[in-house]
């Protein structure tokens, strides 16, 4: 018997196979990626952009948004996180369970840089931290206002840092 026939049989017996480890990690990877979408509230499937001229709700005149504030606050993978706060009025006659809101971010000759479809979140404690909820955790009823915030985590570089429009969509009340 020769030295090739020895080893042969060895080297044959070291092979590794390398599918079942390759599946494992696509499995992981999909699990952990729909993971992470599942994790944003599901903003990112309502986050299709609509026209910039898509028609108000026709609850949307019974609802004023004001008193904005915009701040921001470093994330941890060194971006910036964008804040919007505000105060919503319900001064309709029905109790809104949801809002959905366009923002519409722009640039220094005025044109849409950014166009976000999100759902309204309101602030339901301030401390120690801010804590926010979907507007059907806690309906705003007629004469209602509350606080909210809307988190963006990433805004366009071309914004000219003005505060961008508020344009409320949908309304669903009950």
């Amino acid at each position: 018997m020769s030295i090739d026939q020895e080893v042969s049989p060895l080297v044959e017996k070291q092979e590794r196979n390398w599918l079942p480890l390759v599946v494992s990690g696509v499995v992981v990877l999909t699990v952990v990626g729909i993971a992470i979408l599942s994790l944003n509230g599901g903003d990112h499937a309502k986050n299709a952009s609509l026209p910039a001229n898509a028609p108000l709700d026709s609850y949307a005149a019974s609802l004023t948004l004001d008193r904005l504030v915009m701040s921001e606050s470093a994330n941890l993978a060194g971006g910036k996180v964008t804040y919007i706060d505000g105060h919503i009025a319900n001064q309709g006659t029905r109790t809104v369970t949801a809002v959905t809101l366009q923002v519409l971010f722009r640039d220094f000759a005025h044109q849409v840089t950014q166009n976000e479809t999100k759902s309204l979140k309101l602030i339901r404690v301030r401390e120690p931290s801010i804590d926010i909820e979907a507007v059907s955790a806690a309906p705003l009823k007629p004469g209602d206002e509350r606080e909210f915030r809307l988190i963006f985590d990433s805004v366009n570089p071309d914004w000219d840092g003005a505060y961008p429009e508020l344009r409320v969509v949908h309304v669903e009340t009950k």
